[in-house]
């Protein structure tokens, strides 16, 4: 498998002064002003400055860029009022580009050097997102249990409304039908598999690779025409003897390896029907690193890998032909903060299962994603795929 380097930074490129990092006083002056460029003041009065806690915080800052920034975070090293404004003054001032020294640049580096990846379900249920329990997902999310970016339409109030707007725009784009027999590919609670079966009258299979998410799926789907199974995709139907009407995928792709693209294609298109459509949800990053894809890559995303939309494109294409891309990234902003106000509420009872480092991880996941795609760092796509390309031009339906 061919590795992509991030860029080796260069004094000049980075705005990085070797000479200036074994001197305590020279150092805070040279980052406040590079945070000051960003209208980020060190112990200042405004909801988005930084309270500095730790001596240590801005020489660690200065090593290890954006990874050290959400480190000290949970280590209770600085505080912010408002992380997401901080983060959206620094992504927007690109200062991951100026804080890109060469141990953060290592940092960053060590991401791409994983172990392979096991074979089994084990292997993505590692990923943080899987480790906090139904307890925390129960209390951020609607009743559906939808993980992922809502819709805001005209009209939307609640968190409720946008992510029955997505649901159903959705089912919409897939033209579903009474009696089509559709396949989740990574359903994780059932959300779609449930609205689907109630406004459409399908029957879905839903395929987990989490246990948990198994069990509570399978009490919130009652009597439903919807079936879960707890299997690794890649083993799923290898004979091909299940063929499905329409596919649906929603947030298992930013899940997986890159090595592991063309497997999910691979599986998608065994199972669907000659004639039949997919709908694959993902996020998405932009071209240029982040600040805080390091970070991400450690506590939220590994082993998992965020692709550009080029990279979907080129390995969908050698099964598929995209119909329609759609991007509605900057609606995952509303989402992600409605998520956390929810999960500051159910914080005094959620705080009896969990700790204050990870309440800090948790934050801060949430208000720098919130940042991420408000300056459109990050995106969030809908794309409609056909196994040969449709006789028409597709049409959006919603």
């Amino acid at each position: 498998m061919s590795i992509v380097l991030p860029s080796l930074p260069t004094a000049k490129s980075s705005g990085f002064v070797p000479a200036q990092s074994d001197n305590a006083t020279l150092t805070q002056d040279w980052l406040a002003q590079l945070l000051a460029s960003a209208d980020i003041h060190l112990n200042g009065t405004r909801a988005w400055d930084i309270q500095i806690n730790h001596p240590q915080m801005l020489k660690r800052l200065l090593k290890q860029g954006g990874l050290g920034l959400g480190d000290s975070y949970m280590d209770g090293w600085w505080e912010c009022q408002a992380i997401d404004l901080m983060l959206e003054r620094a992504m927007a001032a690109r200062l991951h580009e100026k804080l890109q020294t060469p141990r953060a640049w290592w940092e960053s580096f060590k991401g791409h050097l994983r172990p392979s990846d096991s074979e089994g379900p084990s292997r993505i249920v590692g990923r943080m997102h899987y480790q906090v329990g139904n307890a925390v997902y129960q209390a951020m999310f609607d009743p559906y249990m939808t993980h992922s970016c809502a819709y805001w339409v005209d009209g939307a109030q609640t968190l409720e409304e946008a992510q029955l707007a997505n649901l159903e725009m959705i089912c919409r784009k897939l033209q579903l039908k009474p009696g089509m027999r559709v396949l989740d590919l990574g359903c994780g609670w059932g959300s779609f598999m449930r609205y689907a079966t109630e406004r459409y009258g399908v029957s879905v299979l839903g395929l987990t690779h989490s246990e948990e998410q198994l069990k509570l799926g399978q009490q919130l789907a009652r009597s439903k025409p919807m079936q879960f199974e707890l299997t690794d995709y890649r083993q799923f139907n290898p004979d091909s003897k299940s063929r499905f009407d329409r596919i649906v995928s929603i947030g298992l792709f930013d899940q997986l390896g890159q090595k592991d693209f063309s497997a999910f294609f691979q599986t998608a298109k065994r199972s669907l029907k000659d004639d039949g459509w997919m709908l694959l949800q993902t996020q998405g990053k932009s071209p240029n690193s982040g600040l805080l894809d390091a970070w991400d890559d450690k506590h939220i995303h590994a082993p998992g890998y965020v692709p550009r939309l080029d990279e979907v494109t080129q390995a969908s294409e050698a099964h598929f032909v995209v119909e329609d891309v759609h991007n509605f990234g900057a609606d995952y902003d509303r989402t992600l903060q409605h998520w956390h106000q929810r999960f500051e509420m159910a914080w005094p009872q959620l705080r009896l299962s969990h700790d204050e480092r990870f309440y800090r991880m948790w934050r801060f996941h949430l208000l720098s994603s919130a940042a991420s795609f408000r300056t459109r760092h990050k995106q969030m796509w809908q794309l409609v795929l056909s196994p040969k390309g449709l006789h028409k031009v597709f049409r959006r339906n919603y």
